[in-house]
């Protein structure tokens, strides 16, 4: 396979393959909001980038018989929908030469960044918890020996040292009888 070559769509609201994100139009470039495809409602645009052709074939549609070739993302190969080659009938000859894209299979390019951006918040969110968890597990250990250190010192078990008159302290000496 040779190189991809992207054309990046210059226009303030751009439309994006849902499934990788790639330029394919401008909402200036739509014609009609009012179409069915497959997967639901459809767009007609006057132009589309970033997309490759699949075989033309015959396809009667709500509208009449069409010739139509499907378009796929030449990214990720996903089927976007179709376009229009020929029409039989006066009253659709508007449609030859422009592209129907599933508004399932597409994304607003703000959208997408909004996406994106709430992703990042979710994953650092994620990551400053698993710190804030790993912090949380550092500090208890170090309370726990604290503790055990303070306990240690308490202990009852130990015989506390002497002091003379004068608060001065003097060791004990253990008699133990060894026979």
């Amino acid at each position: 396979m040779g190189k991809l070559f992207v054309h990046y769509v210059e226009a303030d609201n751009v439309h994006c393959c849902a499934c990788c994100g790639i330029h394919l139009t401008s909402h200036d470039d739509i014609v009609s909001k009012a179409f069915q495809g497959r997967h639901g409602r459809a767009y007609l645009f006057s132009n589309v980038v970033n997309v490759d052709t699949g075989p033309t074939e015959n396809r009667l549609l709500l509208t009449g018989l069409h010739v139509v070739c499907d378009i796929y993302c030449n990214a990720c190969d996903t089927r976007l929908g179709w376009k229009y080659m020929e029409a039989f009938e006066e009253s659709q000859k508007y449609k030859e030469g422009k592209f129907i894209l599933e508004k399932a299979m597409i994304v607003r390019e703000s959208e997408l960044r909004r996406r994106e951006a709430e992703k990042e918040e979710l994953e650092r969110d994620s990551e400053r918890g698993q710190a804030g968890i790993q912090g949380e597990e550092e500090e208890e250990e170090e309370e726990e020996e604290e503790e055990e250190e303070e306990e240690e010192e308490e202990d009852p078990d130990d015989e506390p040292d002497a002091h003379d008159d004068n608060g001065v302290a003097t060791p004990l000496l253990r008699v133990t009888n060894s026979f």
